[in-house]
């Protein structure tokens, strides 16, 4: 029977945001990251671990020493020796973010070394959460132990979530990808994608095309579109949830993630999808209005709740 924790499995880099001439600020984030500490944020005293693999430089050590600052743990995941988190940087074109990565050897891409280590971190989890961008990063063999053990989980009574999150450099080809996460949805309970990545990947018209083709393998499916509506298709309805409009955002960096880890949180506190997905948006509204991925967790809480 799974336990009362929630479990999110990828890559969490350095962060480069917030530039003032040729000074940066330094953070942690990922995409997984970013949607564990929405989620542990909203989940109250649920035990909260991030699933990934780690080096022993200074940065390593300041990443996990971050997380253990915020009530986030690592659980099993491996720190091999001589290895290093990868790194990102956030450019500025007003509100709109593009982003320059270092990231060809980072320790994360070693996450599934250790298949037994994988599996114990994802036992007795109430909740276990990955990503496309999870997937991206590892090599076919490491991929397969990943989805092993999540399929393990889920067996053991775990809700899986899944976010798509296509990003084509990632991956060696499109084919790859769709194939990928394809398996990925076959162990799925709630899907997360987001529309113009599926429309990229899969030639979806529309976010209902979106829904369709993920509701023939999960249950729960979750269309974001950005400032457009979500499109909730769940206990065979489907609503559209209006999103939040902000006039002057600061930086989108993380909208996405923060709203799946507000549904997600959302979810496990039994809220209706529809509801989850009101909340969500409120979450994601707040986030963009803060510099980098990581909204301080009274921010998160209090859009949360309305």
């Amino acid at each position: 029977m799974a336990g009362n924790g929630v479990a999110s499995i990828g890559e969490c880099m350095l962060e480069l945001s917030g530039q003032t001439g040729p000074n940066w600020r330094m953070g942690f984030a990922g995409d997984t990251f970013n949607t564990l500490w929405a989620l542990h944020a909203l989940s109250g005293d649920r035990p909260a671990t991030y699933v990934s693999a780690f080096g022993d430089d200074p940065f390593s050590q300041g990443q996990i020493a971050f997380f253990a600052e915020n009530g986030i743990g690592i659980g099993s995941s491996p720190v091999i020796p001589g290895a290093r988190p990868g790194l990102y940087a956030i450019t500025l074109n007003g509100a709109e973010r593009s982003f320059t990565y270092w990231r060809g050897d980072a320790a994360a891409r070693q996450l599934a070394s250790d298949p037994a280590a994988l599996s114990k971190n994802l036992e007795n989890q109430s909740l276990v959460y990955f990503s496309g961008i999870t997937l991206a990063i590892l090599d076919d063999a490491a991929r397969a132990a990943l989805l092993a053990a999540v399929a393990k989980a889920r067996a053991a009574g775990s809700t899986v979530a899944f976010d798509p999150n296509y990003r084509p450099r990632l991956w060696r080809g499109r084919e790859d990808a769709q194939a990928a996460i394809v398996e990925a949805l076959a162990v799925t309970d709630i899907a997360l994608p987001t529309f113009p990545d599926e429309q990229m990947l899969f030639d979806d018209k529309a976010p209902q095309a979106t829904a369709d083709r993920i509701g023939k393998l999960v249950r729960e499916v979750v269309v974001k579109n950005g400032e457009a509506p979500a499109l909730i298709a769940a206990n065979g309805t489907r609503r559209e949830v209006a999103a939040i409009h902000v006039a002057a955002p600061v930086d989108t960096t993380g909208a996405g993630d923060s709203f799946n880890g507000g549904y997600l949180a959302a979810r496990l506190a039994g809220h209706h999808p529809l509801e989850a997905a009101r909340r969500a948006h409120r979450v994601a509204a707040a986030v963009v209005q803060v510099r980098g991925a990581l909204a301080p967790f009274e921010t998160l809480r209090a859009a949360f709740e309305g």
